[in-house]
């Protein structure tokens, strides 16, 4: 790894450990939406891998996020047990499963739904692979919406809730924790975390760019006929790239379910992996530290304008002009657009050489 990299790391580590604490000033809403803006940071990350790395446009990512939420759901929920009673034989208490077990299980069952994509899409590029993957992602959606009957797994539309937090030990982290007489909220606890899980995917993001499989995917990319002619073998590199990067999203998936305690499809939509992408590309594909700078901004601002764009029209107007939730579109989509065209490689752009 360069040093500049791991220094570049190191300080967006920590900055975004300090964060928080400022945003906690302005309560625990800003604490969350930074929360939810690593666990896109992950996504993106990960989606990064399949096309930032390997040039494989992937548009049914949120796919991977649904499969690992709704495994931790399963594993940590007493849904199971309530609808089959096989199993309540066998768990009398519910199956409630550590979260880092069930992590794990989400992150290896999201990399095997990386695979099987993989398979089928492996002679394909471009627009018809970005049509494919899209299709994906709604047959994953569409599933999860009606796999409630006649075998009761994903509760249908309704989704799954009581599903169980992340304890380390006695330390629940759905409960306010006091250290020396400082409460640290919930929504803190979490952020911490997330921010741990982020700083590994980054790390591994950055090692794997400078080594030799990083290369291969690169390779790929550029050129896939060349590579293969170089002695590459374009078809286990391509999957290894969907199931790391669906692996990735598995996590972030398990991080939802056990931060918000319920799970249902709806938030697991098209419109879902469109944002995605469009955090990968405006980020700078390929790029990690600007990858995790797109998601950022891209989930951050449109959500923080959701508390400030009413009062802000207020004090300025007197009035408010237009509804918080259209202008944050009219402002999102606003930023699409110039973006491209002034920074058509993204806000954070990789040198010619690599990551900075």
């Amino acid at each position: 790894m360069k040093r500049n990299a791991q220094l570049g790391l190191l300080l967006t580590g920590l900055a975004l450990f300090l964060l928080p604490f400022a945003a906690g000033l302005l309560g625990d809403a800003w604490i969350r939406i930074l929360a939810f803006s690593l666990l896109y940071m992950m996504l993106a990350l990960g989606l990064n891998i399949v096309v930032g790395y390997a040039g494989l446009l992937d548009m049914g990512y949120v796919a991977f996020y649904a499969v690992g939420a709704y495994s931790y759901a399963l594993l940590a929920s007493p849904h199971l047990t309530d609808h089959f009673p096989v199993l309540a034989q066998a768990f009398p208490a519910g199956l409630h499963l550590s979260a880092w077990i069930a992590i794990p299980l989400a992150a290896g069952l999201a990399a095997l739904f990386g695979v099987l994509l993989g398979f089928p899409v492996l002679r394909l590029r471009g627009d018809y692979l970005a049509i494919v993957t899209l299709g994906f992602g709604e047959i994953i959606r569409i599933f999860l919406n009606n796999l409630n009957a006649p075998l009761n797994i994903t509760n249908g539309p309704q989704g799954l809730a009581r599903i169980d937090p992340v304890r380390l030990g006695p330390i629940s982290f759905a409960e306010p924790l006091s250290v020396l007489g400082v409460v640290i909220p919930s929504a803190q606890l979490y952020y911490t975390l997330f921010l741990l899980l982020t700083l590994l995917v980054m790390l591994i993001s950055i090692r794997l760019e400078h080594s030799r499989i990083g290369r291969a995917w690169m390779a790929i990319r550029e050129d896939e006929i060349a590579a293969k002619a170089m002695g590459i073998n374009t078809r286990n590199m391509k999957l290894l790239a969907f199931a790391l990067g669906a692996s990735f999203g598995g996590v972030s998936g398990a991080m939802f379910a056990a931060f918000q305690g319920f799970v249902s499809p709806e938030s697991f939509v098209l419109s879902e992996s469109v944002v995605i992408v469009a955090m990968v590309v405006l980020g700078g594909m390929g790029h990690v530290q600007g990858v995790a700078l797109g998601a950022l901004l891209l989930y951050a601002i449109p959500e923080g304008l959701r508390y400030v764009a009413r009062p802000l029209q207020l004090e300025l107007f007197g009035a408010e002009w237009i509804a918080p939730e259209a202008l944050r579109m009219l402002l999102f989509g606003l930023s699409l657009v110039l973006i491209m065209l002034l920074r058509p490689r993204g806000l954070w752009a990789p040198t010619r050489g690599g990551s900075a």
